[in-house]
């Protein structure tokens, strides 16, 4: 009758552990899909320079400035940016790269900083007087 008894016991022992077993085997699925996240493109931080314009093709819609040693070429956002601009004018150009393009964003023609202005004069001042 141990014997017996002790059967038992083992075959439904075995058989509990076996059940906990299978349901681990399969994961869970939601009921509902998750949605996917869809991120916006985020535009990239535009890029200031400051130059002189060498060339302008308003039919085009490209620009030409040169920057210290080396001279860069600026497609325009919108082509009546470059109605105002002339060969020769310092300008300050914002811009971002699309598709390995230069895009200018905005032209705007340079002015000289008030206070680089103001130093300047000041230290001109002494050098007057002394003479």
């Amino acid at each position: 009758m141990k014997s017996v008894l002790r059967l038992l016991l083992v075959s439904l022992v075995t058989l509990t552990f076996a059940g906990v077993g299978f349901a681990q085997a399969t994961p869970a699925t939601p009921a509902t899909p998750a949605k996917k996240v869809v991120k916006k493109e985020e535009k990239p931080r535009a890029t200031r320079v400051l130059g002189e314009v060498i060339s302008v093709d308003a039919k085009a819609g490209m620009l030409t400035v040169k920057v210290k040693d080396k001279e860069m070429s600026f497609a325009a956002e919108t082509k009546g940016a470059l109605g105002k601009v002339k060969v020769g004018d310092k300008v300050r150009v914002s811009y971002g790269e699309k598709e390995g393009k230069l895009i200018a964003r905005s032209i705007t023609e340079a002015r000289p900083k008030t206070e680089m202005v103001k130093k300047a004069e000041k230290k001109e001042q002494p050098k007057a007087e002394k003479k």
